[in-house]
């Protein structure tokens, strides 16, 4: 894939972009070398500095920043200045947090051990490669950024090849900010060059958010190289909604989670499991309020839905539509191409989901809603589960035990109840099953790049 700004809602090349040589890399791995020598040196009120600094740049830049992401990638606009103002907020966070998060632990009693003083420190690892989508392409860089350049670690981001001016910006902030020289460095490469990376040993671990089969290839090759990974994969996320529900809440909080980046989220709801007493209210209203979203340019503020980021993403889209139409689902809404220029895929909704059909099992990266009736809570929790993936999930009840029961049994990294998964710098972030390992976000996710070491003194 070329590196090149492609404007989603026209289809048109805006700019291409020359990858960097190999002797463009071996000057970037050089300088994050350096660049962890000066900064693991650091002190945190130091590193915090430098980071307000940067998370203020940031902010004076939202609008600039916001028409960038809605460019490359087709995110209504008011939602890609959200992104860039969230990502503002975690470089505040850690900044704020990031010694407390990583303070020495001492054992009360060190005699139990023979010494004098005994715990467990954390300090800093290294290079750690980031290989990021273009989906949130601020928001998935940031939250991994400011944790690890807090903790004393450097980054090097290889972004998704159709961001390329948000990944240049990106690399500037940190820069601006005050960082070394090589802190923070953007690696314009295409993904055959990141197992090279990876093996570097100047590169000490990997993250990646993107699908699962770049998750496999990424991990195999870690595992190889004998090195830490965090993996934030697909989703098939489910949505229950209960009868003890109160159901207008409910609807509009669906539609949202459906349909939120153009449907184009690992969180957003996918498949909505509605118990049988109020499946038929629930459908109803929800496939009027997905009719009624404003689909256009993502440049205009009244719009709710823009294009598709890639011609690709939507042919995969279109594509498990098709399977499902060909085996007898039931189309309530949309489900077909429109005519025009861009990667628009309406807003649609399907039900008399069966096994045979792929999108049953398949993650559909685009606002396409499945609907499955359901008789009970056990049946509700046993659909939820029949997927790969596990990263989060919603259940609508006012029943306490039935709260109970969604947040013990359902196999996700994320349950909400009455509301909708969304990650926030306060809570840790992440999946399980095929949907990936480690966390990010919160305590965990800066220490998920230190070394925790642990610590004996004797007289």
């Amino acid at each position: 894939m070329a590196i090149a700004t492609i404007n989603p809602t026209t289809g048109q090349t805006v700019q291409t972009f020359a990858p960097e040589s190999e002797a463009d890399i071996e000057t970037a791995l050089d300088r994050a070398v350096s660049a962890f020598a000066q900064l693991r040196g650091t002190s945190f009120a130091q590193r915090a500095g430098w980071m307000r600094r940067a998370a203020d740049l940031l902010e004076a830049d939202a609008d600039r920043a916001a028409d960038m992401i809605t460019l490359e990638m087709g995110k209504p606009l008011a939602q890609a200045r959200a992104e860039v103002l969230k990502c503002a907020g975690v470089m505040r966070f850690y900044a704020e947090r990031a010694e407390t998060f990583l303070a020495p632990e001492w054992l009360p009693d060190p005699t139990a051990v023979g010494a004098a003083r005994a715990g467990t420190i954390y300090r800093p690892i290294g290079a750690v490669l980031a290989v990021m989508p273009w989906n949130y392409p601020f928001w998935q860089v940031i939250r991994f950024a400011a944790p690890a350049l807090m903790a004393g670690n450097v980054g090097l981001l290889k972004h998704a090849s159709n961001v390329p001016q948000c990944a240049l910006y990106l690399h500037s902030v940190f820069s601006r900010g005050g960082f070394p020289d090589g802190a923070f460095q953007t690696l314009l490469i295409g993904s055959a060059r990141v197992e090279g990376i990876i093996r570097d040993p100047r590169v000490r671990a990997v993250t990646l958010t993107g699908s699962e089969p770049a998750g496999r290839s990424v991990a195999s090759i870690a595992a190889d190289e004998v090195k830490k990974a965090v993996l934030e994969l697909g989703g098939s996320d489910p949505f229950v909604v209960m009868p003890s529900a109160d159901l207008d809440r409910a609807v509009q909080t669906a539609v949202s989670a459906r349909t939120s980046n153009n449907g184009q989220a690992c969180i957003n709801a996918k498949r909505f499991i509605v118990h049988r007493d109020i499946y038929d209210a629930f459908a109803e209203r929800f496939t009027q309020a997905m009719a009624a979203l404003v689909v256009g340019d993502p440049t205009e503020e009244a719009t709710q839905v823009g294009p598709l980021a890639l011609e690709s993403g939507r042919a995969e889209v279109a594509a498990l539509v098709d399977d499902a139409r060909a085996k007898g689902v039931t189309v309530r809404l949309g489900g077909v191409l429109p005519e025009g220029p861009g990667w628009f895929y309406p807003p649609t909704v399907l039900e008399d989901i069966t096994p045979a059909m792929r999108i049953h099992q398949e993650e559909a990266f685009g606002p396409v809603a499945t609907l499955t009736r359901v008789d009970s809570l056990d049946e509700a929790i046993a659909v939820a589960n029949d997927v790969p993936f596990g990263l989060g999930s919603a259940a609508w009840t006012a029943d306490p035990d039935e709260q109970q029961a969604f947040l013990d049994r359902i196999d996700a990294g994320t349950v909400a109840i009455n509301g909708m998964t969304i990650s926030y710098p306060e809570l840790p972030f992440g999946g399980q099953k095929r949907s990936g390992f480690g966390r990010e976000l919160a305590g965990a996710g800066i220490r998920e790049f230190c070394n925790l070491k642990t610590v004996w003194m004797g007289e």
